[in-house]
């Protein structure tokens, strides 16, 4: 199995590490001095599970990998628009794409029946720009519960998590899947392949959608948000409106509020990618956690006066970071 992994930064390496560690034979494209670092080292997996190294083929050029059976999308959504140009060395007539993003993804309502069949959600998918980058009879949903951060160059830490759930856009359980499943088990992680993806992509929402855009206007912690009465209510009352938004959708979570709250709480000081964004200066990944989330909202008729506050506030920040360094 030949399995390209473009996007290869703290989880993207560690995916493909794992996979090269079960006898796959990956690729990673990456850039920079990471790039460097593991091209010439490999990559150094630190983790509470067992530390270990693992020596694929590293490169910035996908010319230079061709087709394979299968690309982990270790980039994050915003990226996805412009992925065309690296993703098409890779693709061959069968190759499926893993899209590990948070948030709703572009296929969302690709073979979902009922009135929304075939929607294109704007935010997620502007002017068709992502679909034509990737088209959507290659994509393979993939929700990712673990925590991964680069610690220097060649270096990535796993912190928590080794499941990745997967699944196709129509629910089908596919060999495709199942294939590249197996792959990702003999490498030492989770896998499940869901009939219904769309479902854990609202589990992990309602974490993404209160506490990323909250760390990154509090510049707070996941516990720090929780701990804080006034912010607590807010957290509750944004997921309560994604809920609504979800159940509307035809999708109800058996996950209650109050046990993600908890899980948040336990979390500590875990700083949200995208407080960590705003500390270094780069736009946030927030159209696809939190706009659209108020767009589907506005979709189905759903009120959700909180997550529309939050979202103006922070796309407002969000502008100030493209535009610059904001201060702390």
């Amino acid at each position: 199995m030949r399995i390209a992994v473009l996007g290869a930064g703290a989880i993207g390496a560690y995916v493909g590490a794992a996979l090269h560690h079960g006898g796959a034979e990956v690729h990673l494209i990456a850039r920079g001095a990471h790039l460097e670092a593991m091209r010439a080292t490999g990559v150094h997996v630190l983790s509470p599970r067992g530390d270990f190294t693992a020596h694929p083929e590293v490169t910035d050029d996908p010319g230079e990998v061709g087709p394979v059976d299968y690309v982990f999308l270790g980039l994050k959504a915003q990226h996805y628009a412009g992925c065309g140009p690296l993703l098409r060395p890779l693709l061959g007539p069968d190759t499926a794409v893993i899209a590990a993003q948070n948030g709703i993804p572009w296929w969302y309502f690709h073979g979902l029946p009922g009135p929304y069949r075939g929607h294109r959600i704007a935010s997620v998918d502007p002017d068709g720009a992502v679909s034509r980058a990737i088209p959507v009879e290659r994509a393979i949903g993939c929700v990712v519960y673990a925590a991964t951060e680069i610690a220097a160059p060649g270096v990535v830490r796993h912190l928590e998590g080794t499941r990745f759930s997967i699944g196709e856009p129509c629910g089908e359980v596919s060999r495709r899947c199942l294939d590249f499943s197996a792959a990702m088990v003999a490498g030492g992680l989770k896998c499940p392949v869901e009939s219904d993806l769309r479902e854990d992509i609202w589990i992990k929402l309602m974490g993404n959608v209160t506490f990323n855009p909250l760390s990154a206007l509090a510049r707070s912690t996941m516990a720090q948000i929780c701990r804080h009465p006034p912010t607590r209510e807010l957290a509750v009352t944004m997921m309560r409106e994604t809920l609504e938004v979800a159940a509307r959708l035809g999708v109800r979570p058996a996950v209650s509020i109050e046990r993600r709250m908890a899980g948040a709480e336990r979390a500590g000081d875990h700083r949200t990618s995208t407080l960590h964004d705003v500390e270094r200066c780069r736009p946030m990944e927030l159209d696809v956690i939190l706009t659209a989330v108020v767009e589907l909202a506005d979709l189905t008729g759903t009120p959700v006066p909180a997550l529309r506050a939050i979202d103006a506030a922070a796309s407002l920040l969000n502008e100030r970071l493209r535009e610059g360094p904001v201060a702390p």
